[in-house]
């Protein structure tokens, strides 16, 4: 389907190329926020230069040629844009540029196919197709790249054709050692930077992914929850400050329904729904992920919800409970661990975990089920909690171990004194 863009050409003066005399004359080339400018070949003197209009000023010789010449350039850069809209859904600035200059479609960039992508994946976002963190990713991706081919390269941009698999493998190298990210983060920018060159594959800008055979390595991070008697803890702990008892509502709720901070924070004010069974839920589109998450309200996360009903803020604001900033509320949490004596760092990734642990799996509730309770697009993920009540489990049979070891120990040593007297 095509989308409506709009090309902005906007010509100016670089004066920083010169100290004195002409600057050389650039154009800007804009759409929906995304640039591209290159020079012209032409050169004008600053005072003699209309900086709003973009053309110079006086009618002598010189000033007719060169904004004769500007009109000439904006009228072709407007016809190879109008051209390029016939062939594709999406034009970039990168197009426009390289096809007025005559660079060739094989000559693709990989600044170009990024742009291309995001102004993709910005329009599915407006449709909530994709969600606008998901866009920032690879916003962020296409920075930390252009630094890298700066730093690695002393280019600000390469060709398609000219990737190769070492180029992949220093982009890692860079990330680990001169920007010291952690494995798994640096791993996340490399997967959105192997899923660019699959656009670039099917669109065919290129015959086969140079990339193809890099396999990204992950490093499964140890998961900490919360026991049961965590969580009975913090529900019977009184606490008179009101914002900290609020966080520790908020908190409960999470752990009971697995919900992320995002889903929490915009549930309206009515958003319980009834079920066909008669019982009431809760459902959302995950952020994240996009897939549906429906949740049936156990007594707990009821019994939060009903004591907020009458919430100035909720009523106010249109809330189903009183959720601080992000900022506020991971503050307001280390707060509640000391008060409540848990060592654990609480974090909103906690109550998910601990959700899909103790409340779940430890209870027999099957695997399937905290995966769709989770909305998991893939099983393999839910796996992971299952991992870590296995080992809870493995844990609490050695420390048994111990403790009748321990009796047994005392008991022969008892019975070893009573014999000897």
């Amino acid at each position: 389907m095509k989308q409506h863009q709009n090309l902005c050409v906007l010509f100016w003066l670089r004066k920083s190329k010169t100290t004195s005399g002409p600057a050389p004359l650039y154009v800007r080339l804009t759409i929906e926020g995304l640039r591209s400018e290159f020079a012209l070949g032409r050169k004008a003197y600053p005072d003699k230069w209309l900086a709003k209009a973009g053309i110079m000023k006086g009618t002598n010789e010189e000033a007719r040629t060169i904004n004769h010449y500007i009109n000439q350039v904006k009228t072709e850069l407007h016809k190879h844009y109008n051209h390029l809209l016939s062939q594709y859904d999406l034009v970039t600035p990168e197009m426009v540029r390289n096809s007025y200059l005559g660079i060739t479609e094989s000559k693709k960039t990989l600044v170009e196919l990024f742009e291309f992508h995001i102004l993709q994946l910005e329009e599915k976002a407006k449709i909530k197709v994709y969600s606008p963190k998901t866009v920032s990713r690879y916003k962020i991706t296409l920075k930390k790249v252009t630094i890298f081919m700066k730093d690695q390269y002393k280019v600000s941009d390469m060709s398609l054709e000219n990737l190769k698999i070492s180029f992949l493998k220093n982009f890692e190298h860079y990330l680990r050692v001169k920007d010291g990210l952690q494995n798994n983060t640096a791993m996340k920018y490399i997967k959105i930077l192997k899923k660019v060159v699959v656009v670039a594959q099917s669109h065919e800008w290129l015959t086969t992914n140079p990339f193809q055979t890099f396999k990204c390595s992950y490093i499964q991070p140890e998961r900490e929850v919360l026991t049961q008697e965590d969580l009975d803890k913090l529900n019977k702990k009184h606490i008179s400050i009101q914002r900290l008892a609020e966080v520790r509502d908020v908190f409960l709720f999470c752990c009971y329904t697995g919900f992320a901070y995002n889903e929490v924070e915009s549930f309206a004010y009515d958003a319980i729904q009834r079920g066909l069974d008669g019982e009431k839920w809760l459902s959302i589109n995950r952020a994240k992920t996009g897939t549906l998450e429906s949740v049936m309200l156990l007594p707990l996360p009821l019994e939060i919800i009903g004591n907020y009903r009458e919430h100035k803020y909720c009523k106010t604001f249109n809330k189903l409970l009183p959720v601080n900033s992000n900022q506020r509320y991971n503050a307001y949490l280390k707060e509640l661990a000391d008060i409540c004596g848990i060592t654990i760092k609480l974090t909103t990734h906690i109550a998910r975990h601990t959700f899909a642990t103790t409340v779940t799996l430890a209870n027999d509730v099957p695997i399937e089920t905290v995966s769709a309770l989770l909305g998991h697009k893939d099983i393999r993920t839910t796996q992971i909690y299952a991992k870590v009540v296995k080992k809870k489990v493995s844990n609490d049979m050695k420390a048994l171990r111990s403790r009748l070891l321990k009796n047994e120990e005392e008991q022969f040593q008892e019975a070893h004194k009573k014999y000897a007297d």
